[in-house]
């Protein structure tokens, strides 16, 4: 009996050694997870006091400001609190929240050293039950401005559309908040997105799209539906990634499947972004320009496995500083390029 002793001693040990590797794991799966809600939390920044919710002061959106993707334009994100705080001297305060599917709080205090700014926190959901909880839902309903930073439009879409979390960004933009994003983050806040959820991680660019319509390109719709952006379509990273035939080509799949008759692209390019007011005026901001396409007629060929020719897309290009009206669209100002058998005429930008 003696010599099973240090056999026992040895299994005990071992057992404890797995409970103790099992607590450690459950532990550190609770702190991951607690992270992904509050990574970034608001302590960092150390916000001074809410008001109470019956007092909070009435909001002056909504408004957008969407990003191409880039280094960040800080004026613009400074611009869209002022908006939602009434002016840029206004004693108003707002709480802005940071929603991503990954990555870190990087947002936290270059936004918190923001005029305004009363508190900044980062969540990252990335799946549908987080998407869901009522706590993410109340974080989210009670900000005053949202910002979504640039990823993956497609886990956007399959991680946040037809959520709790959807409403209460919606919620935010009806009492008069902001609506920021950059890249993938002001992508996904068009009236058609381009999901990118067929393609490969690298998406789909304009020698392919030009070529066939329809292979690996898919469309979301019902996201978010702002009222200014009706009809329109979002792409960013623009002139960098000479993304102009493939808006040309996502246009023209919303009029040849029977979306819409008329369909106006916003094409962001870097380092800019789109303003766009309560009334719909837009103001471009940053390094580059945006570039406003419209398609309002059939495609002549738009089919698939077959290259695409479409007539006289109407295009605007505003540089920084210069305005566009949305809900009342200029009626000259533009130049005409067309695609023929999959090719630009010419010089599109």
């Amino acid at each position: 009996m003696t010599k099973a002793f240090p056999s026992i001693a040895r299994r005990l040990k071992n057992i404890g050694i797995k409970l103790l590797k099992m607590g450690t794991f459950l532990i550190t799966r609770f702190i991951a997870s607690w992270k992904r809600y509050f990574l970034g939390d608001t302590v960092d920044v150390r916000p001074s006091p809410s008001p109470p919710p019956d007092v909070r002061p009435s909001l002056a959106g909504p408004v957008l400001s969407l990003g191409g993707g880039g280094p960040d334009v800080d004026d613009a994100i400074q611009w869209m609190i002022n908006q939602v705080r009434g002016s840029a001297n206004s004693s108003t305060k707002v709480n802005v929240v940071v929603l991503r599917t990954n990555g870190n709080h990087d947002y936290n205090r270059l936004i918190y050293a923001m005029k305004g700014v009363n508190s900044v926190e980062t969540l990252l959901i990335n799946n549908r039950q987080e998407a869901n909880k009522a706590e993410i839902y109340e974080k989210v309903r009670n900000a005053d401005v949202i910002f979504f930073a640039g990823g993956d439009q497609c886990q956007y879409i399959r991680n946040w559309k037809d959520t709790k979390l959807e409403a209460a960004v919606k919620s935010v933009y009806l009492k008069g908040g902001g609506i920021g994003g950059t890249s993938a983050g002001a992508m996904i806040q068009s009236d058609c997105v381009y999901d990118a959820c067929a393609s490969s991680e690298k998406g789909i660019e304009t020698r392919d799209a030009l070529e066939d319509p329809y292979r690996d390109i898919t469309f979301t719709y019902n996201f978010f539906n702002w009222s200014n952006l009706k009809g329109t379509i979002v792409d960013t990273h623009f002139d960098r990634r000479q993304r102009m035939g493939r808006i040309m080509t996502f246009i023209a799949r919303q009029i040849k499947d029977g979306v819409s008759s008329s369909v106006l692209g916003i094409a962001v390019s870097e380092s800019t972004s789109v303003l766009v007011d309560k009334n719909g005026l837009v103001k471009v901001m940053g390094r580059g320009a945006v570039y406003f396409v419209l398609g309002n007629h059939m495609p002549e060929v738009c089919e698939p496995r077959t290259p695409l020719t479409f007539s006289s897309y109407k295009i605007w290009k505003v540089r920084s500083g210069d305005t566009f009206n949305l809900k009342n669209r200029p009626t000259s100002g533009y130049y005409l390029r067309s695609v023929k058998r999959g090719r630009i005429d010419s010089n599109p930008y």
